[in-house]
């Protein structure tokens, strides 16, 4: 009992993450659209962000095999929000995978600035291919998503660049003081 404790307290992130992708996917299927500037936007557009946040924080806890989470995720979804919800949340989590690990890969940035390059890269080209797919493509509903998801990666942007900042001071204060 101790060691399943331990185990879900080691993936706390990423099950999390699984469940997020689970609910705003159904969510999204039965909440139905509300008119906006003459575009129909669903209300779970503002709520999106947080699954960058888990995913973030998952990657740290499985690395590049985060994709399998997204995986179980979108099988998970497939039962519960329906065919087509799972196909464009999974494809739009691929190609965000994708821009993520070519940021993260290619880049010699802090992590503080390669987490606010790719979720500006991919947001706006992950919530697109995923509007299209549901068939809600608006620019409205894309602006809403982009935004968002960029909002929440801001705020772990903000504290990876704060954690940056004090282990660089941590740093410099044991060289003052030797």
């Amino acid at each position: 009992m101790l060691k399943n404790i331990k185990w879900v307290l080691n993936y706390k992130y990423s099950i999390a993450y699984i469940i997020l992708i689970v609910l705003l996917n159904t969510l999204f299927t039965f909440i139905p659209l509300t008119p906006v500037f003459g575009a129909d936007v669903s209300p779970m557009d503002w709520t999106v962000g947080i699954v960058y946040v888990l995913r973030d924080f998952a990657q740290r806890e499985l690395q590049h095999k985060v994709i399998f989470a997204m995986f179980v995720g979108s099988i998970l979804s497939y039962g519960l929000a329906g065919k087509a919800m799972a196909i464009a949340s999974m494809s739009a989590f691929l190609v965000a995978e994708f821009i993520d690990w070519a940021v993260y890969t290619f880049t010699r940035r802090s992590l503080s600035q390669r987490i606010l390059w790719s979720a500006s890269l991919s947001a706006p080209i992950d919530s697109s291919i995923f509007l299209v797919i549901i068939h809600q493509f608006n620019y409205l509903a894309v602006m809403i998503l982009s935004f968002a998801k960029i909002l929440g990666v801001f705020m772990v942007w903000y504290g990876w660049r704060a954690r940056e900042r004090r282990t660089l001071a941590g740093h410099l204060n044991v060289i003052t003081v030797k």
